[in-house]
C-alpha cells in the first residue's frame, strides 16, 4: 500500500482552520486567541524538530542519547504538572511530586511493556522506547496534574472540615481521605471513559497512525490495546504516587494542616499570611 506523503502547503491548509477558529474566537472575545496561536505556532515548531532529532536517534541507536531524550521528555512533563496548579506545593516540591510520580511510573510501565510484551531488541530501541514512553508520559502528566489540583483545591475549600476531623483526633491522611480519594477519581476518569469508547466512538492515535501508515488493521489493534492497558496503569500508580506525597506534604509531622506551604492567588495568599 502506498503511504500518501504530506507536502508543507498541504499541512498549511489545515493550519487555515485553526486561523478561522482563531479569528472567531477574537469576535467571541473569549480571550483564548493569543493562546490557541501560541500553542499552535509551538506546535508545529516543536513537532518538527523532534521529527529532525528522532531522524538521528533511530540512526545512532545509542542508549545513551534515548536516556537523555527520556529524560529531556520527564522534565518538561514536571514543570507541566506544576504549571497546571491553582494552589501548588511551594519550592521544589512543587516540582517534585509530579515529577517523581512521573518518574517511578511511566518509566518502570514502560520498560515492562517494552522488555516483557513488545520484546524490542535491545529494550531500548528509540524506535519502539520514545514513542512507548512519549504517550505514557503525556497521558500520566494529565492524570497527575488533575488529580493533585483537585486534591490542594479541595484541602483549601475544606480548610474547616479538615480542622474539624482533626480536633475530633483524626490523623492528616485520615481528615484529607475523602478528598484523595476525589483527587484519584477525577483524574482517572479520562483514561477510563477514553479506554470506554475506544473503538465504538474514537479511533485512538496510535491506531489511526499505523493504518494511515499501511499496516494491517488488526496489528495496529493489538499495539493500541497494548498502549491503552499500559497507560491505564501508568496513570493509576502514577496517580497513587503522587496524591500520597502531596497530602502528606499538607500536614507536618504533628498533624497540623499546612496551607502555608501552598502558594496560589494573591487572595489564598493573603488568608494563609
Amino acid at each position: 500500500m502506498k503511504i500518501i506523503e504530506l507536502e508543507p502547503w498541504e499541512l498549511s491548509l489545515a493550519g487555515v482552520l485553526v486561523a478561522a477558529l482563531a479569528a472567531c474566537t477574537f469576535s467571541a472575545r473569549l480571550g483564548v486567541t493569543r493562546s490557541l496561536l501560541i500553542s499552535a505556532v509551538r506546535m508545529v515548531l516543536q513537532l518538527s524538530l523532534i521529527g529532525l532529532v528522532l531522524r538521528e536517534l533511530f540512526e545512532a541507536r545509542q542508549p545513551l542519547w534515548v536516556g537523555i531524550i527520556a529524560l529531556v521528555m520527564l522534565a518538561v512533563a514536571g514543570r507541566e504538572v506544576s504549571a497546571r496548579q491553582k494552589y501548588r506545593l511551594r519550592g521544589m516540591w512543587g516540582y517534585g511530586i509530579g515529577t517523581g510520580a512521573m518518574f517511578v511510573s511511566s518509566f518502570a510501565v514502560s520498560i515492562f511493556g517494552l522488555a516483557a510484551v513488545v520484546r524490542a531488541d535491545p529494550w531500548w530501541d528509540p524506535r519502539y522506547a520514545i514513542p512507548v514512553l512519549g504517550m505514557l508520559l503525556g497521558n500520566t502528566m494529565t492524570a497527575v496534574a488533575l488529580s493533585i489540583d483537585r486534591l490542594t483545591v479541595s484541602t483549601w475549600q475544606g480548610r474547616e472540615i479538615i480542622e474539624a476531623r482533626l480536633m475530633l483526633g483524626e490523623t492528616g491522611r485520615q481528615a484529607v481521605s475523602d478528598f484523595a480519594r476525589e483527587a484519584l477519581r477525577s483524574g482517572l476518569i479520562p483514561v477510563i471513559n477514553s479506554m470506554a469508547v475506544a473503538g465504538l466512538v474514537s479511533l485512538p492515535g496510535m491506531m489511526t497512525g499505523q493504518i494511515l501508515a499501511g499496516n494491517p488493521p488488526g496489528d495496529a489493534v493489538r499495539y493500541q490495546i497494548l498502549i491503552w492497558l499500559l497507560i491505564a496503569a501508568g496513570c493509576g500508580f502514577g496517580m497513587l504516587i503522587a496524591v500520597r506525597m502531596a497530602a502528606g506534604r499538607l500536614f507536618d509531622e504533628r498533624d497540623r494542616l499546612r496551607l502555608d506551604r501552598l502558594a496560589g492567588d494573591g487572595q489564598a495568599n493573603k488568608l494563609i499570611g
